[in-house]
């Protein structure tokens, strides 16, 4: 969801507090428990509570042209966004996306503080497409980031949307692509 249809929620709280460490997203560190854990720490160091972050939600429109290039996608076939946000976190931007379907990890809250995380499984990405295909469906997906690899792996087609150079140099196995009406014309050619 972020990075693809939405800001990055964590980029976003980081310019809004000043903090740059809250920067380092998915595109950065491979490792998601590590990336967590180091958020958790400074949000912790710093007195952020879940309703600070909402706030900085609240004020989020998803990217130019993702609503448009979500409803059209939407006319074609069935859409799940997967991802590593939390439905803490989510409800504002699915609004302005016309609710679609997302699955998604869940926070741990204790008093509007935040102390941890639930993972729905590990690699819940990766499986969730498993899942869907052993259901006979075909996949087509998308993602930005090292989180979204294995995800794009299991998928009958992957691509890779406005990832940074890091992560296409690492993967170029899977196409890049920059614009959604590409994007778009691609998974229509995938469904021929």
């Amino acid at each position: 969801m972020e990075g693809v249809l939405t800001p990055e929620i964590w980029i976003a709280v980081a310019e809004k507090t000043g903090i740059a460490a809250l920067r380092r997203t998915t595109r950065d560190e491979p490792d998601y428990d590590k990336l967590m854990r180091g958020r958790l720490a400074i949000l912790d160091q710093h007195g952020l509570k879940l309703s600070d972050i909402q706030a900085v939600i609240g004020t989020l429109d998803p990217l130019p042209g993702a609503k448009g290039f979500l409803d059209e996608l939407r006319s074609l076939v069935q859409v799940i966004i997967l991802s590593d946000t939390f439905e803490q976190f989510a409800a504002p931007l699915l609004r302005k996306l016309a609710w679609p379907t997302l699955l998604c990890h869940r926070l741990v809250v204790e008093n509007d503080r935040i102390t941890g995380y639930q993972l729905r499984v590990p690699e819940q990405k990766q499986k969730a497409v498993a899942a869907l295909k052993l259901l006979n469906y075909r996949v087509i997906s998308a993602g930005d980031s090292f989180n979204d690899t294995a995800m794009l792996g299991e998928a009958d087609v992957g691509f890779l949307f406005r990832a940074p150079q890091n992560v296409k140099d690492r993967f170029p196995q899977f196409r890049p692509v920059d614009e959604y009406d590409e994007l778009l014309r691609l998974i229509r050619d995938a469904m021929a």
